[in-house]
C-alpha cells in the first residue's frame, strides 16, 4: 500500500508541474565552476561527473553512519525489525518514521540536483526512470540494507552498460526490469537482505 501511494503521489506531482510549466524541455542552469574537464591519474572526466561521484560517495557514507552508528539509526533498525514492540524500548514510532521519510526525501532531492547536473535538460518526467531504477537497485541489494542498495546500484549500472554494449540500447530497460523479476522470484529478500522469518 505505501508503494502504490508513493506512485500515485509521484504521478500527481509530475502532472501538476506539467500543467504549471508545460511539457517542453528546459535547460538546467550551468555553473561556471563546473564547466570543463579534470584529468585524474590519466583519466579525463567532466567536472560535473567528478562532483556527482564525490558527493554521492559522501552522502552514502553519511547515511551509513546515521543508520548504523547513531541512536536514531538504531531506532530505525529496531522499527524495521519489530514495529509492534519497539515502543516498549522508548522509541517514538511516529517521530522515527517521519524522520526517516525526511531523510529519504532530502536525499532524493539532492539526487535530483545531481541528475540535473549530469543531464542538464529538465522535463516533467525526468525522474520517472531514475526513481524506478533506484527502487530496482534497492530491491536487488535488499530493502533496508544501505550497503545492499549501493551494491545493487553498481550491479544495475554494470548490467545496463554491458547490455547497451552488446545489444540494442532499446533492450536496456527490459533487461533491468527482467533482472528485478528474477531476483523477486528466486531471492525476494535481495542479495544482502534478510528473510522475514529470520528477523522474527
Amino acid at each position: 500500500m505505501p508503494l502504490i501511494t508513493a506512485i500515485g503521489a509521484s504521478f500527481f506531482l509530475q502532472y501538476t508541474f506539467r500543467g504549471l510549466y508545460g511539457t517542453g524541455f528546459q535547460a538546467y542552469p550551468e555553473a561556471e565552476v563546473l564547466k570543463g574537464r579534470l584529468t585524474i591519474v590519466g583519466i579525463s572526466i567532466l567536472r560535473t561527473q567528478a562532483v556527482v561521484l564525490v558527493a554521492a560517495a559522501l552522502m552514502m557514507l553519511l547515511l551509513y553512519w546515521v543508520v548504523m552508528k547513531t541512536k536514531t539509526g538504531m531506532a530505525m533498525r529496531a522499527l524495521s525489525w519489530d514495529k509492534i514492540h519497539a515502543p516498549l524500548f522508548g522509541i517514538d514510532v511516529d517521530r522515527v518514521i517521519s524522520l526517516t521519510f525526511a531523510i529519504g526525501t532530502g536525499l532524493a532531492g539532492v539526487a535530483g540536483i545531481f541528475v540535473g547536473l549530469a543531464y542538464p535538460i529538465i522535463d516533467p518526467y525526468m525522474g520517472i526512470m531514475v526513481g524506478w531504477k533506484a527502487f530496482v537497485s534497492a530491491v536487488i541489494g535488499g530493502i533496508g540494507s544501505v550497503t545492499g542498495a549501493v551494491a545493487g546500484g553498481f550491479l544495475l549500472g554494470a548490467v545496463e552498460i554491458l547490455s547497451a554494449a552488446y545489444l540494442p540500447s532499446t533492450y536496456r530497460d527490459m533487461i533491468v526490469f527482467g533482472l528485478l523479476l528474477v531476483i523477486l522470484l528466486f531471492k525476494p529478500a535481495g542479495l544482502f537482505g534478510m528473510p522475514a522469518q529470520k528477523k522474527v
